[in-house]
């Protein structure tokens, strides 16, 4: 917050009076965004924004608006940050690059990736993304079923890292039902609980294994996702030679 002026035991009028650089806009969101960073979207407040840039509350609502509105500042500046693959990929090999990089940004941004999820991001900040990935969709063949094919890898993304995000605040919970499922694993008499079992063994016996789970468990989601789209794209090029 400005300090008192010296001598006075008065507050600066400005600023500048108290020897900070003038508060824009940019600089609020940029540093909600390193909160962000630091301690997930849902744990930090207005306040704490505003002892971050040294400022009142209400400057932030002068600048940006309230904390719903700095939230949806912070997620668009996040999609920003994803960078686009190559359009001259296949289209596979397109959103393999693309979904890889969106899952390491928004690991890196806990809590974007729920928002997106069930809000999305402003048209502003998505217009970029969307008009790539639709448009490689479009030129794969997928016609006017291209953003329905780009919500599911999108959606199926953002809900696959959320509940990452989620589980992070879980462990406990996460530890002790991965240990009751591994106790399963030798029960002949459920052989999908016995193959969840011997999974969830092999987990708690190997740390390098465990880090990776929910990497791998994203990857297999995406390339299924991408296997079925493929099977679909197949469909429609069937349908339209019989046309």
């Amino acid at each position: 917050m400005p300090t008192s002026s010296s001598g006075t035991g008065q507050r600066p009028r400005s600023r500048a009076a108290a020897g900070l650089p003038a508060l824009t806009a940019d600089c609020i969101i940029g540093a909600a965004t390193d909160l962000t960073g630091r301690r997930g979207l849902d744990n930090w407040t207005l306040r704490e924004l505003a002892r971050a840039v040294e400022a009142y509350p209400a400057v932030i609502y002068h600048h940006v608006g309230d904390r719903d509105a700095v939230v949806n500042a912070v997620v668009d500046r996040v999609v920003g940050l994803l960078e686009l693959p190559d359009e001259r990929l296949p289209w596979q090999e397109w959103f393999t690059e693309l979904l890889a990089g969106l899952r390491e940004l928004l690991r890196t941004y806990p809590g974007c990736a729920r928002r997106l999820a069930l809000f999305g991001p402003s048209v502003q900040a998505a217009t970029r993304s969307i008009d790539a990935g639709v448009g490689v969709l479009l030129k794969a063949g997928f016609g006017r079923e291209s953003v329905l094919a780009y919500n599911l890898l999108l959606m199926t993304a953002c809900q696959f890292v959320a509940m990452e995000d989620d589980r992070d605040g879980a462990l406990a919970l996460r530890i002790d039902n991965t240990e009751t499922y591994a106790t399963y694993r030798e029960r002949a008499d459920l052989p999908g609980m016995a193959e969840l079992g011997a999974a969830m063994h092999d987990l708690m016996g190997d740390p390098e294994l465990a880090s990776g789970y929910y990497a791998q468990l994203y990857d297999y989601a995406v390339r299924r996702c991408l296997d079925g789209l493929a099977h679909r794209l197949g469909e429609l090029r069937e349908s339209d030679e019989l046309s």
